[in-house]
This record gives C-alpha cells, sequence and structure tokens, in this order.
C-alpha cells in the first residue's frame, strides 16, 4: 500500500543528489557549504517511523527513542539555521546552454514548453476525481481509512513525474539536466525554501508553549487572585511581543496559556473579550 512517507523519501532522496551535485560544482565558492545544507534537510525527509523504531530498539523504550531522534533533528535545523545565517548557500554552474541555445529551443518549442506545467494541475484534477469517484480505488491504492490529503498529494507527484516526462521528451535533455535545474531553483529560493516547514513546526511550538506557560503560572504563581492573573496575561503578552516581534505570534501562546484556563475557566472572564483584542490585533495588522 502507498504511504505519505514514501513522498517524503522521494523528496529526502531528490534534496540528497542535489547535495551530491553541490558537492562536485567546484564553481561554487560555498560548495561544501551549500551541499551540507541541503543534505541535511534531506535527511530530516527521511527519517521516519523506521528511524523511531530503531531508536527505541536502541534506547530500550519509545519515548527515550523519540526524544532523541527530536533533538537529532533539531540539531540539524540549528546547523542549517548556522549556515544560511552565515551566507553558506550560493549559487553555483549548472551545466547551462548558451543563450543562442537557449533562444534557438524556444523557437523550436514555442507554445509546447507549457505542456509540462499544465499537465500537473490537469493529472492531479483527473486523479483526485478518480480517486474519490471509482469505487475501491482508493482502498488498493492505499488500504483502509481516510485519505483524503494522501489522495492529493499522491495524484500531485504522478502529474509532477508525467509533467518531468514531457519535458525530456520536448527537450531532449538527460535527466540529469533536470537535477541541474532543481539545483539551480534550490539554490536562487535558499533557505527561504525551509519557511513552510518552519511555520509548520512553529503552530506546534505555540501549543507546547501555552501548555508550559499555564503549568508555570499554575505552580509558582499566586492565580487565584485575578489581579495576578491580569497581570500576568498582560505583562506576557508584552514580554513575548518584544521577543516574538509581534503580537500576532505572542497572542495564541499567552492566551491558551493564561487567557482560557486561567482568566476565563478559573476566573470566570468573558472570553468574548479576548475575542475582541484577537480582532483588534488582526485590524492593527499584528
Amino acid at each position: 500500500m502507498f504511504q505519505q512517507q514514501f513522498l517524503m523519501w522521494l523528496a529526502g532522496l531528490i534534496l540528497l543528489v542535489v547535495a551530491v551535485l553541490c558537492w562536485g560544482d567546484r564553481a561554487n565558492p560555498r560548495r561544501l557549504t551549500t551541499g551540507l545544507f541541503w543534505a541535511l534537510y534531506g535527511l530530516i525527509f527521511l527519517v521516519g517511523d523506521w528511524t523511531t523504531q530503531l531508536m527505541t530498539q536502541w534506547m530500550g523504550s519509545v519515548a527515550a527513542g523519540t526524544r532523541m531522534l527530536n533533538i537529532g533533528v533539531g540539531v540539524a535545523v540549528v546547523v542549517m539555521a548556522l549556515i544560511a545565517g552565515l551566507g553558506g548557500v550560493k549559487l553555483g554552474r549548472y551545466h547551462q546552454g548558451s543563450d543562442e541555445e537557449k533562444q534557438a529551443s524556444a523557437l523550436r518549442l514555442r507554445n509546447k514548453l507549457f505542456l509540462p506545467a499544465l499537465a500537473i494541475p490537469v493529472v492531479t484534477v483527473a486523479g483526485v476525481l478518480a480517486f474519490n469517484h471509482i469505487p475501491g480505488l482508493q482502498d488498493t491504492v492505499f488500504g483502509p481509512g481516510n485519505h483524503a490529503t494522501l489522495v492529493t498529494l499522491f495524484s500531485m507527484m504522478i502529474g509532477c513525474l508525467i509533467g518531468w516526462l514531457v519535458a525530456l521528451k520536448l527537450t531532449h535533455e538527460k535527466p540529469v539536466q533536470s537535477m541541474q535545474e532543481t539545483r539551480r531553483l534550490l539554490d536562487a529560493i535558499g533557505w527561504a525554501f525551509i519557511l513552510p516547514q518552519i511555520l509548520a513546526t512553529l503552530g506546534l511550538l505555540f501549543t507546547s508553549a501555552g501548555s508550559a506557560i499555564s503549568h508555570l503560572t499554575e505552580t509558582y504563581l499566586a492565580v487565584d487572585s485575578r489581579f495576578i492573573a491580569v497581570a500576568v496575561y498582560a505583562g506576557g503578552m508584552a514580554l513575548l511581543t518584544m521577543v516574538m516581534g509581534n503580537v500576532f505570534a505572542a497572542f495564541p501562546i499567552i492566551t491558551a496559556g493564561v487567557g482560557i484556563p486561567i482568566l476565563v475557566l478559573q476566573h470566570g472572564g468573558n472570553r468574548d473579550v479576548l475575542r475582541l483584542l484577537r480582532h483588534a490585533d488582526d485590524a492593527d495588522g499584528g
């Protein structure tokens, strides 16, 4: 059965190939750090349940194995941040044709150049419709259960593969050149390419931070007093706003840690006031 982890492995393998190409590019002044950046990112995609099982067998418990894996991924992210912050991701040479060759190829292909890009959405939509309307197809490919997200990702993957094959057929290029173009785009985007994963992780951190703050305030502060509870909420909001750079990020943490469990549930505060504060924050642009 096809699993979402297979998509993660495919992305990780592509990133590792990009890293190897970076290390072999002597025209890149930072080829070692550029390759290391993409290699670490690829390894993060490759780790999964099998890695957790290995760590669990080594550490002797699921909690310890998961903790060690999380620490390893965290260290990799910190190293990636240091590489990006110190300017370690640079452009290199990508074995592209001359301007005359590019012009001749554009004149030869003309509007056919759009076919690979158009194949991706067309195949994705066709795949989603097929999985949703052909009885038993989802269970055959993915197994029993609800696979709404996996259906879309799988269909998009097939669309990307078909678009890639169409592009190779039209341009008569070798597959390795497509990897060079992948490397060129990744190097051009640089560290910003990992922002979607960082933002997704930030949501998890918000939830964990709210729980931690709630535990600290209930354990070490006299939050039985309404005045102290309100002071902690307001002071914490101001402090986290300064630390995180905007109140948009501070609001969910303090509200989840102090506002809801202490001001609303413990002291009977009006949760509509918190909603008004949130709307005022959105109106001010954070």
